[in-house]
């Protein structure tokens, strides 16, 4: 596969509204150069559901990225909506990788318990929900790395069997 594409939606009512700066969608784009992934397209949106839909949509729709990873809105407060609308704008859900991430936030911290984030696949994208601290959303998707090569080749099309060979650091190889 070649340099994998990744969008980044950071959901913040004040980043949107320019009464906080985004940290998160720069340290998964920083993280991500780190192992060879290209940040394609990174946008700070508030939390509503209509939009993160809109954008989810439309980022997977255009083949902007091959990975699309929302940071915010997966924990259990009113304006929290980004599960929902994930799952809105998904044709198929990939449950293990919540299951992951949560599996390996709760060694770090009970609140992981909270988490609602989900993951799944529209067209030839696969979008993952990730929370909306730097910290959280950086070791939520390195619980999940090894797998996101692999399922990115799978989704769009490729025919090696999962039971290849992968590089824990990186991807599948």
């Amino acid at each position: 596969m070649s340099q994998l594409r990744v969008a980044i939606l950071t959901l913040s009512d004040k980043g949107s509204r320019g009464e906080r700066v985004d940290e998160s969608g720069p340290a998964l784009s920083a993280w991500l150069a780190d192992r060879g992934a290209q940040t394609v397209h990174a946008h700070v949106i508030a939390d509503e559901f209509d939009q993160i839909v809109q954008v989810l949509s439309d980022w997977a729709d255009r083949d902007l990225a091959d990975l699309i990873l929302s940071t915010g809105g997966t924990g259990v407060s009113p304006r929290d909506v980004t599960p929902e609308a994930t799952m809105q704008v998904c044709s198929r859900m990939i449950p293990g990788i919540g299951e992951l991430m949560r599996q390996a936030s709760l060694k770090i911290t009970p609140m992981a318990s909270l988490s609602r984030a989900v993951a799944g696949i529209r067209h030839q994208s696969l979008i993952i929900n990730l929370p909306g601290s730097p910290k959280g959303a950086v070791e939520n998707l390195e619980a999940v790395w090894p797998t996101i090569g692999h399922a990115v080749e799978k989704i769009r099309g490729g025919q090696e069997d999962c039971g290849g060979r992968f590089d824990r650091k990186t991807r599948f190889i």
